[in-house]
């Protein structure tokens, strides 16, 4: 059976991480696209377990005495983090497993899962971040200029990934990324199954 892989997706605000998620995901129906869970309240429009997946803080804690994240962060008040079960059971169907989060999380990703394929996704420069940052019209100027800001500062931390991605078109970086994922299967660490005799 084919071996499932996670790909972690990570890139700056702006850099098209869910449209190329949402556009790899259609590519392949049969990958299963991570929910991450949070004790934050949801928002009107958001629909547990589609959105996030919404948890007491108790039972987030609970979740972190017992190993049951791949990677948690805490903002302010609020827990936010990956649940475990659900990509080791789409592993365990041969299913790939794909996490749209951040650096942070998907370097705690990397140390908790060597095996885990780390791209970083970027624009084909900050200038055509700026742009389209500003192209959305829903984000102030002083909001950009941080974005911006924090952009360079993940950018430092990129070479930690397995592989950059340049999302000059969405065509292009999914092509990439299936590429990445194909050549990643073929390791011999997945294959050797071919090199023993039949009994």
């Amino acid at each position: 059976m084919k071996q499932g892989q996670i790909l972690v997706i990570s890139g700056a605000s702006g850099a098209g991480k869910g449209t190329i998620c949402k556009a790899l995901t259609a590519q392949y129906p049969d990958m299963h696209l991570s929910v991450s869970a949070t004790t934050r309240a949801p928002r009107p429009s958001e629909i547990d377990g589609v959105h996030y997946h919404f948890l007491a803080k108790s039972r987030f804690e609970e979740m972190i005495a017992q190993n049951q994240l791949l990677e948690y962060n805490r903002y302010v008040d609020n827990y936010y983090g990956t649940p475990a079960q659900p990509v080791d059971e789409a592993l365990a169907q041969g299913r790939d497993a794909l996490l749209e989060i951040d650096v942070n999380g998907a370097l705690k990703v990397k140390k908790n899962r060597p095996e885990a394929i780390l791209v970083f996704l970027v624009p084909p420069s900050l200038a055509e971040l700026e742009r389209r940052l500003r192209a959305r019209g829903d984000t102030a100027p002083e909001l950009i200029a941080r974005r911006l800001e924090q952009a360079r500062e993940e950018y430092k931390l990129a070479h930690q990934y397995d592989y950059i991605v340049v999302n000059s078109t969405v065509e292009n970086a999914c092509d990439e990324v299936s590429a990445i994922l194909k050549a990643h299967t073929c390791k011999t660490k997945y294959r050797t199954y071919y090199l023993e005799e039949e009994k």
